[in-house]
């Protein structure tokens, strides 16, 4: 069997594709990755050997710059994304049975299948975008009902206009243009009725979060066997386990003074300071030895050395810090992301910070909770339950499904 994998997003939209593309070789199932074109998307790409069919403009043009992108640039994106879908997916699936899809709103990959005959899955990392009765952690409640409970199928109606303003015209555009009838509501047509969701489920408990009939297949999780390179094992070496601190790809998005505030803050706890430098360009503020700076690196190795990990609340960073039984500081700055600091301090595992811009006060406040034995032994317990099958699951599920709708050989 043959499928392609697209997303189109960050580090965390594309990895774990990249984790499901190699659980699927395992099994048998050769994959292709649709992604953006960025530099470490292809590098991590030929780490594993999966062929990378670059899809839209590279994400770091799109988030990397001084401000967060405008709606202006919302309306662009979309509109371009889906013109790529249309053309890119088309090429890419010749020869594909079944096509999964991710990321940002992967308008065009259904229709795509659609018109192929493959079958379609849409794959999530959360249950936040997923309509609801009830409010979630770190969702936003929508109206109150007679009985005082929180309808959020209010705000699920007010998102699928959104969505429809943003992509409607071009995703009809499309599919008039291969033949297609016109949807008239795209989220839910993206969507489908029985989404997967790859989370883990200690982490991402499904049962009652959504109205969906979703399947839960745990974490897309990439296996990494590299070393640590030699400057930051000599730093861990040389004292006290550091604090990590790392938002990832959340350029546009993290405090200006974020590096020092984040160093000042561990000092205080008495800690010293990896810093990954990240899309945000993460620089120490001075030439203190407690600092070191990393590039990217093997964080399944790194977070089972570090004493608490400060993050931006990615649905990847949270899964590894967890499975790493490290103790996590959560500072969301957008989308999912108070989602995973709220059930990381639901959970005991780490504390969340209230709200995106920390001073050095509140930041040392946090990592002080995160700090204490009660904490470490928390994540340690709930380490033991992160599933790490996920991508193997998927696949089965997939395999399963494919070979269902095959027409049985005839003797």
């Amino acid at each position: 069997m043959r499928v392609l994998l697209t997303s189109w997003g960050s580090r965390g939209d594309v990895e774990p594709l990249v984790a499901l593309a190699v659980g699927m070789r395992e099994l048998g199932v050769r994959a292709r990755v649709c992604a953006p074109p960025d530099e470490e998307f292809a590098e991590l790409l030929a780490r594993v050997d999966v062929p990378l069919v670059p899809l839209g403009p590279s994400v770091h043009s799109v988030v990397a710059g001084e401000k967060p992108p405008t709606a202006d640039d919302a309306f662009r994106l979309a509109a371009e994304l889906v013109a790529a879908r249309f053309e890119t997916l088309t090429a890419a699936a010749e020869g594909c049975d079944a096509l999964v899809a991710t990321g940002l709103m992967p308008a065009g990959a259904r229709d795509v299948a659609e018109k192929l005959g493959m079958r379609y899955v849409l794959a999530c990392f959360h249950t936040l975008g997923l309509p609801s009765r009830h409010s979630a952690p770190g969702r936003r409640p929508g109206k109150q009902s007679p009985q005082g409970e929180t309808d959020n199928r209010v705000l699920w109606k007010q998102d699928a206009q959104r969505v429809n303003a943003l992509y409607g015209e071009a995703l009809n555009r499309g599919r008039a243009a291969i033949g297609l009838p016109p949807v008239d509501n795209v989220r839910d047509h993206v969507l489908t009725d029985r989404p997967w969701l790859a989370a883990d489920p200690t982490l991402c408990p499904s049962q009652g979060m959504t109205d969906l009939d979703v399947v839960q297949t745990g974490a897309w999780l990439l296996p990494d066997d590299r070393p640590l390179p030699e400057g930051v094992e000599a730093f861990l070496d040389a004292g006290e386990p550091p604090v990590y601190v790392g938002f990832g790809s959340m350029a546009a998005y993290v405090p200006k003074d974020m590096a020092g505030v984040a160093v000042e803050a561990a000092r205080a706890c008495g800690r010293r300071v990896l810093l990954a430098r990240g899309w945000a360009g993460l620089a120490p503020v001075d030439a203190g030895d407690d600092c070191f700076v990393v590039g990217e690196v093997n964080q399944q190795a790194l977070f089972r050395r570090v004493a608490a990990v400060v993050h931006h609340g990615g649905a990847g960073t949270t899964t590894t810090a967890a499975r790493a039984a490290v103790p996590q500081v959560v500072v969301p700055q957008i989308a999912d992301q108070p989602y995973w600091a709220a059930r990381v301090a639901a959970l005991g595992i780490g504390s969340a910070h209230d709200g995106p811009k920390p001073t050095v006060d509140s930041l040392s406040a946090a990592l002080t909770t995160a700090l204490t034995p009660q904490t470490r032994a928390r994540a340690e317990a709930v380490a033991g339950t992160i599933r790490t099958d996920g991508a193997t699951v998927a696949t089965k599920l997939l395999l399963d499904a494919v070979n269902r709708e095959r027409p049985p050989v005839s003797g």
